[in-house]
């Protein structure tokens, strides 16, 4: 467990899982992205058949995972080939189910898409994308299994705490449902991510902070950050090029001091995995901030020596 005080002198002056990661395994933890054909209950007819308004999964998919589309082992082997040359110094690789909901399906099917990417010689674990509405309980008993043995990590759409934001985005459940999830996930000792969007309609800067206290208190091992975006393909980007006013978009410097409010807040337990996300140029129509993913981190850390603080600095656990 780690003090508050403990990332004072931090070089990021917070948590970070790329940190942790090094330190648990002795080197880089690299996810390979792959599309294994799911779907999702907001969108097969279950709850829905639009999916979330900001939801467009294309911008997830990598373009080795398109051109494969029904070969996981095919996906691997093809992402492998570009990360190696990108990341040379990888320790583990994990293979990474992200775009829909990768724990909807018959368990069978599930089991055996999984096994598919476990039997890979290189692959040393899983990685789930997934909604806090598709986790049964079997599916957790066997993922507890394969924790003994492998690297497994279950990723969860929590994207707010504040069910007025979920019901505009028709998420199609409510907070509570991913409080249930993280609970029965970690009761079982399996590492739980969750991944809060900032910046949907019908939040405020107060409930997205506020977010920083119930979530310090839920047994959650990582969060991914995430500021809204408008992407094409979408029900809010035909949303926004109507009325552009009713989906304010957050500036860069905003974006920035609410991630170090909302840093110095949060459990220091809760290790930060990433703080903004990229769509392709292509598909994003806004915001356009002009500046790579990698630069976000560094933004934040300056902001946070800048007021001498720094994760957990202000959490009252």
């Amino acid at each position: 467990m780690f003090n508050a005080n403990s990332f004072r002198l931090h070089p990021r002056r917070f948590s970070s899982w790329i940190d942790i990661s090094h330190a648990k395994y002795g080197g880089r933890v690299q996810k390979v992205s792959i599309a294994a054909d799911f779907t999702c209950p907001n969108r097969d007819g279950t709850k829905g058949t639009l999916g979330c308004t900001f939801c467009n999964n294309a911008g997830f998919i990598p373009q080795y995972a398109r051109e494969n589309p029904n070969d996981i082992t095919l996906q691997i082997d093809t992402g492998l080939e570009f990360l190696r040359r990108r990341y040379p110094r990888t320790k583990l690789w994990v293979a990474y189910f992200q775009a829909y909901s990768n724990t909807y399906g018959e368990i069978d099917r599930l089991i055996e898409t999984y096994q598919t990417a476990l039997r890979h010689r290189d692959i040393s674990g899983l990685v789930i994308g997934t909604r806090p509405d598709c986790v049964s309980d079997d599916l957790l008993d066997y993922l507890a299994e394969l924790s003994e043995r492998y690297l497994i990590e279950l990723e969860l759409g929590v994207e707010s705490t504040c069910d007025q934001a979920l019901v505009a985005v028709n998420r199609g459940h409510d907070f509570a449902c991913s409080v249930d999830a993280i609970e029965r996930a970690a009761a079982r000792d399996l590492s739980v991510s969750a991944h809060l969007l900032f910046g949907l309609p019908g939040e405020s800067r107060d409930s997205m902070l506020a977010a920083a206290d119930v979530l310090s208190k839920l047994p959650l091992a990582s969060l991914k950050f995430h500021q809204l975006q408008i992407v094409k393909g979408t029900q809010m980007a035909n949303q926004w090029r109507q009325d552009p006013a009713s989906l304010p978009i957050m500036p860069l410097d905003d974006y920035v001091e609410l991630l170090a409010d909302f840093v110095e807040r949060l459990n220091p337990n809760i290790a930060i995995q990433r703080v903004g996300s990229e769509v392709p140029p292509s598909l994003r129509l806004a915001p356009d901030w002009s500046l790579r993913l990698s630069e976000l981190a560094p933004m934040l850390t300056e902001k946070l020596a800048l007021r001498r603080s720094w994760h957990g600095s202000l959490w009252r656990g």
